[in-house]
């Protein structure tokens, strides 16, 4: 009686670890589609940077992007093209793509929302996403934030808020955390296009923070955004 007592609770054990992994599987694939639903879109957006070593001024501008990778920005005085390698400034380049593992983390809450925390691991060991950590409204199917490790760009933490285009993932304010040794500014945001004066630059950056926060005035979502419109050549 009592081995088969024992049995029992290894097997509800063993049985609750697979409906958790199962769920948490199912919570992030959720997820992964609402946000890959967004084929294009063209944003207003308003955009500060702050970095010690660099005086930028507010951009204000137009973004532009169409999945699953593609960018660019059209800034008020000039036009710039965000290379492919920065990826930190789209929810979709920040969730991991193709086959994962799924790892739940646990309840957590972030402001007054309470969130699922998952891990989740690339099955492609080529991906340039180590693995990325999402805290999850489940109310609202949404991410509230991410922290991903890449190969290229260190660890990149996003907080996001939502209002206006909960339905589409699509956040209206966006607040980016990077180690500034890691991560390379697109060459066409930092220029000082204001003439305002630089603070003087530092060569080590060692331990250097930064972030970009992103106001997003106006969507037009999944307007048919071609592959031809990102390939004009850079204008300074």
């Amino acid at each position: 009686m009592r081995r088969y007592c024992l049995f029992l609770l290894f097997f509800s054990c063993c049985t609750f670890q697979i409906a958790q992994a199962t769920d948490a599987s199912a919570l992030f694939q959720s997820l992964r589609s609402k946000v890959l639903s967004v084929q294009d879109y063209t944003a207003d957006v308003k955009m500060n940077i702050n970095v010690s070593y660099m005086r930028i001024p507010q951009l204000n501008g137009t973004l532009y992007y169409k999945a699953p990778d593609k960018m660019r920005l059209e800034r008020n005085g000039g036009l710039s093209i965000l290379p492919k390698k920065n990826i930190n400034l789209t929810l979709s380049n920040l969730i991991p793509s193709g086959n994962v593992t799924v790892i739940e983390m646990g309840n957590a809450t972030i402001g007054t929302k309470a969130v699922r925390v998952l891990k989740v691991i690339p099955d492609d060991e080529k991906s340039d996403i180590i693995l990325t950590k999402i805290w999850v409204d489940e109310t609202d199917l949404v991410a509230l934030r991410t922290e991903t490790t890449t190969r290229n760009d260190g660890t990149v933490t996003m907080d996001l808020e939502y209002a206006r285009y909960t339905n589409y993932c699509l956040p209206d304010k966006v607040t980016i955390y990077m180690n500034l040794k890691d991560y390379k500014l697109p060459k066409g945001v930092t220029m000082d296009y204001n003439d305002q004066p630089q603070a003087p630059k530092q060569t080590d950056k060692k331990n250097q923070k930064g972030t970009i926060k992103i106001s997003y005035l106006k969507y037009n979502i999944n307007t048919g955004l071609t592959d031809k419109f990102f390939s004009t050549p850079e204008k300074q």
